[in-house]
């Protein structure tokens, strides 16, 4: 993840509560946000390395900024999303829009066949998992599979309050996987841990999988999370990797953190 589309939180706030995160009595605080947000890029951009592709926020769309769920990118060809929720589907145009004015191949799945993105695929390169059940149908992943030249391995999410893979799910660049694994059926479980040996699966604890622990960025031997993950710190610390926590409350009230707010392009 070297190359990332983020999108600034000019606008955004809780309007609606389509998660059990959000709700519209717990107000964001938009100076805090945008200055957390500042600090996130800061850290991606100077003590990371990554390059950052910014696109403009619209007024209306206050989850804009969570650019995970624009869709997926695997070469030039770029799948945007289709959103579960009509609150959210009036960004699907501004997110295709954006990967058309930068010469992306883009191929577009049936209307009624949601998919949310890099929010439900990630994974290894030799191969893929998705998460279905909360947002993305599970019908979306044989096409794109397909598509891709990837195998596949759908995952039921059967946690609401883990609505996205992205959520309880982070493939790490030395083939280790930081998760949680109760936000998965038995048989996800099972297959995840068919694929990952035991000795690359850091489970992390319940208290941080709440604060978004899963939902990090890494870059190679880095790895951006939500601040107040101790021991997720000290589990990426022992494989050899150097943690940056950044203070992201404000994008949790509406569930989401670093990673939500990121979408990798190479």
């Amino acid at each position: 993840m070297s190359r990332l589309l983020v999108c600034p939180p000019d606008y955004f706030r809780i309007d609606y509560e389509i998660n059990p995160w959000m709700r519209r009595s717990n107000v964001v605080a938009p100076e805090e946000a945008v200055r957390q947000w500042h600090r996130l890029m800061e850290v991606l951009e100077k003590e990371v390395g990554v390059v950052l592709e910014r696109m403009k926020p619209v007024p209306g769309l206050p989850d804009l900024v969570f650019t995970a769920n624009a869709g997926v990118v695997a070469g030039r060809k770029a799948v945007p999303s289709r959103f579960r929720y009509p609150e959210r589907q009036r960004e699907e145009a501004h997110f295709e829009g954006w990967f058309r004015e930068h010469g992306y191949e883009i191929v577009t799945l049936d209307e009624g066949l949601y998919f949310e993105g890099a929010g439900d695929l990630l994974g290894f390169p030799d191969g893929w998992f998705g998460g279905y059940r909360q947002r993305s149908d599970i019908r979306a992943f044989p096409i794109l599979s397909e598509l891709f030249g990837k195998e596949i391995l759908p995952v039921e999410l059967i946690d609401s309050r883990f609505y996205h893979l992205d959520t309880c799910f982070c493939p790490l660049s030395g083939g280790e996987l930081l998760y949680y694994p109760a936000a998965f059926d038995r048989y996800g479980r099972a297959a995840i841990a068919e694929r990952i040996p035991a000795d690359r699966r850091l489970a992390v604890p319940e208290r941080e999988a709440l604060k978004f622990a899963c939902n990090a960025v890494c870059a190679g031997k880095h790895v951006v999370l939500p601040a107040g993950c101790p021991d997720t710190m000290l589990l990426l610390e022992s494989r050899g990797y150097r943690p940056h926590p950044v203070p992201l409350d404000e994008f949790m009230k509406s569930g989401g953190s670093a990673k939500c707010l990121t979408l990798a392009l190479d």
